[in-house]
C-alpha cells in the first residue's frame, strides 16, 4: 500500500481533463464520468489500465488515478472516497497535485468543451507536455 495509486501528479499528454488539448469525448460519456467521479467512484489514467485480452480495460497493481480527474475533484473541493482515506491515511497528498495543470474547473465545462471544442484555444504542444516527456 505503499503510494495506493496516487503516484500521478500532473495529467498526462493527452488526459481527457486537459483544456489545451482538442477533447476526444461526447458529451454524453464526459458527463457520465463526471457523474461517476461526483458520486465517489475512482477514474483511473488510461495510460496504467491494462487492456490486453478481451475486456475494455482492467486495472492492476500499476494502475493509477487519473492526475487530471484528481485536480479537477480537488478543484472542486469534492474528493472521492478512496481520495478522502487515502490522505488520512498519508498516502495521499493534495499540495503534490500540479494545480496550475490545465485541467477544467468543473465539471460543465468539461463536458461543454467536449461538445463544442472550437470554443477552446489550441496551442500545440504544452510546456506541460515537454515536462513529461522529459521523465
Amino acid at each position: 500500500m505503499s503510494n495506493m495509486h496516487f503516484g500521478l501528479k500532473r495529467p498526462c499528454a493527452n488526459c481527457p481533463f486537459r483544456t489545451d488539448i482538442r477533447p476526444f469525448l461526447t458529451p454524453a460519456r464526459a458527463a457520465e464520468i463526471c457523474n461517476a467521479m461526483l458520486a465517489d467512484e475512482s477514474f483511473w489514467c488510461h495510460k496504467t489500465i491494462d487492456y490486453d485480452g478481451e475486456s475494455d480495460g482492467a486495472t492492476t497493481k500499476k494502475t493509477q488515478h487519473c492526475a487530471g480527474a484528481l485536480i479537477l475533484l480537488e478543484r472542486l473541493d469534492r474528493p472521492n472516497q478512496l481520495m478522502r482515506i487515502a490522505e488520512r491515511l498519508g498516502v495521499y497528498d493534495r499540495t503534490q497535485l500540479d494545480m496550475a495543470a490545465p485541467v477544467f474547473e468543473s465539471p460543465d465545462a468539461f463536458v461543454h468543451a467536449c461538445g463544442h471544442p472550437e470554443d477552446l484555444p489550441f496551442r500545440g504542444a504544452s510546456d506541460l507536455d515537454r515536462d513529461n516527456e522529459q521523465r
